[in-house]
């Protein structure tokens, strides 16, 4: 829909907006294009840092556009210089803040490394719009580099760590968590409408 390296550059909407949000190397760009069926849809780099913008994509079917999925710039990459670091950072905590469109916050970790702590302060941003109803879930991304054991033992951490909060396991190779995260999202898009059916057991 738009890039927008400010909020003033973004459009007014009334739709359902989706952030997904996290470390450089989290493997955002890619777990975006997992979930949307699109290859490049986010540019998915070997180099972290290289969304420097607030990006929008129209999520729905034929044409029509019930949400809007924003993919913010990742954080934490110490090649950026910091200028760039805390410019990016005011923009996205301001938008987190601010948006009033904004319905559900999506936080990618490695799940190999956890909550960090530039996840944790991300956290305390948003805390006080969580406790207002802001719908907000933890993706543990790269989950198929664990065995079964510390798979569990990450995403205990990760509850732990977002005082009860939603968490999952994620894996965009092996598809582990993907289709329970599509069906989230399209319940955060559709608020008004029925709960989508769970995948079969």
């Amino acid at each position: 829909m738009t890039e927008a390296p400010q909020l003033q550059h973004l459009p007014d909407s009334t739709l359902p907006e989706i952030a997904f949000v996290g470390r450089s190397n989290a493997g955002k760009s890619t777990c975006i294009n997992t979930l949307t069926q699109q290859k490049r849809l986010a540019f998915a780099s070997k180099t972290p840092g290289r969304t420097q913008s607030i990006n929008l994509f129209a999520l729905g079917k034929q044409g029509l556009t019930d949400a809007v999925l924003a993919d913010l710039p990742g954080y934490g990459y110490a090649a950026v210089p910091q200028a760039a670091k805390r410019r990016w950072q005011e923009v996205m905590a301001n938008y987190l803040v601010s948006r009033p469109s904004l319905r559900a916050v999506v936080l990618l970790c490695d799940a190999r490394l956890g909550l960090t702590e530039l996840d944790e302060a991300l956290l305390q941003v948003i805390r006080p719009r969580v406790e207002d109803g802001l719908a907000f879930r933890v993706l543990l991304t790269k989950a198929d580099k664990l065995n079964r054991q510390e798979a569990a033992k990450a995403l205990s951490v990760a509850r732990l760590q977002t005082a009860g909060g939603s968490a999952q396991l994620f894996s965009a190779s092996s598809k582990l968590g993907l289709e329970e995260t599509a069906i989230q999202i399209w319940d955060w898009a559709h608020p008004e409408a029925p709960a989508a059916a769970p995948p079969p057991a």
